[in-house]
C-alpha cells in the first residue's frame, strides 16, 4: 500500500516549503486552544536568530510565557517514526515499507536552543517541543529528557500543560512584552536574509556530493543540522583527511573523529 489519498494530494499540489509553512500555521492555531485555557503566553512564527557566523537559524514557531519559551519544531512526514533522543539519525517508514532516515529533530532543535539562549539569556527557561504532522504514527520513539516533548499535532496543548505544570514561573508580564518585541524584529527580515538561509543550509547538505559514489555503505552517511557529515558506524562526526602512504598516498577521504577507536573511512571519488 502507497500513500493515502491525502498525502498524494499534498504532495501533487504543494511543494515541501508550502507543506511546511502549513503545518507551522497549525501549530499556532493549537497554541491558540492553549492560551483558550488559561496558560497565555505570545506566539511568533518563522524566527530568524543570528548565529556567531553571520549566517541564521530559523525557528518555525515560539510560544513566550510566564514559563519560559517554548520551541517548537515541526515536522510534516507521513508514516511510521522510529527514533531515540540520543541517535544521529530518526527513520520514517511507509506503508509500502520505504524507508527514509532524516536528522534527529531533537538534536536540530537543540542548535535552535542554544542560540536561543544566547539571545536572550540564561535566566530565560527553554523547553523543546518536536510537532509531528497527524498524519504519522509515533511508532517507537524513546525521550529521556523532561523538557523536550515530541508529540504528534493534537497533542499540543497536553505537552505544553504537562511541562507549565511542572515548572516554575521564571518571566514576568513585563518581560515577555520585551522578549516578544525583541523577538518579533527578527521575523520581519527581507527576501535577502531568507534567501541567505536557504542558501547555507542548501550549501552544508550539499557535502553529500563530496562523498563519492563507492557503493551502498555510502547511502548510510548523513549530515547534521549544522552541516557536519556523520560517522555510520560510530555516530561521531567525519573529518577530511589526507592518505600520507600506501597505495592511496596524496588521496583525500573522510575518516572517523574518533580514530583508532573506530576506523570507518569514506572515500572520494
Amino acid at each position: 500500500m502507497a500513500k493515502g489519498l491525502f498525502d498524494l494530494i499534498l504532495d501533487s499540489i504543494f511543494d515541501d516549503e508550502w507543506k511546511g509553512k502549513y503545518g507551522e500555521k497549525l501549530t499556532e492555531r493549537e497554541l491558540k486552544l492553549v492560551q483558550l485555557f488559561g496558560r497565555k503566553g505570545k506566539v511568533l512564527r518563522n524566527v530568524y536568530l543570528p548565529k556567531d557566523n553571520g549566517e541564521t537559524s530559523e525557528l518555525d514557531v515560539i510560544f513566550i510565557t510566564q514559563k519560559g519559551i517554548f520551541v517548537f519544531e515541526s515536522k510534516n512526514y507521513s508514516g511510521w517514526i522510529f527514533g531515540d533522543e540520543k541517535s544521529k539519525n530518526w527513520t520514517s517508514m511507509l506503508p509500502n515499507r520505504q524507508k527514509n532516515q532524516f536528522y534527529n529533530p531533537i538534536m536540530q532543535n537543540r542548535t535552535h536552543l542554544r542560540w536561543m539562549k544566547q539571545f536572550v539569556g540564561d535566566d530565560i527557561p527553554l523547553f523543546s517541543i518536536i510537532v509531528f504532522s497527524e498524519r504519522c504514527e509515533l511508532k517507537k520513539v524513546t525521550v529521556y529528557s523532561e523538557d523536550i516533548k515530541v508529540i504528534k499535532r493534537d497533542r499540543t496543548y497536553a505537552a505544553v500543560r504537562d511541562i507549565w505544570d511542572k515548572s516554575p514561573d521564571a518571566v514576568s508580564g513585563d518581560k515577555i512584552d520585551e522578549l516578544y518585541t525583541k523577538l518579533k524584529e527578527l521575523t520581519n527580515v527581507d527576501a535577502t536574509i531568507k534567501a541567505a538561509h536557504v542558501e547555507n543550509i542548501q550549501k552544508k547538505y550539499k557535502k553529500y556530493d563530496d562523498v563519492a559514489k563507492v557503493g551502498a555503505k555510502n547511502t548510510e552517511v548523513q549530515a547534521d543540522e549544522g552541516g557536519d557529515l556523520i560517522c555510520p558506524k560510530c555516530g561521531n562526526k567525519l573529518v577530511l583527511r589526507l592518505a600520507k602512504k600506501g597505495d592511496n598516498a596524496g588521496n583525500k577521504f573522510y575518516g572517523c573523529s574518533s580514530f583508532p577507536k573506530c576506523r570507518y573511512i569514506q572515500k572520494i571519488q
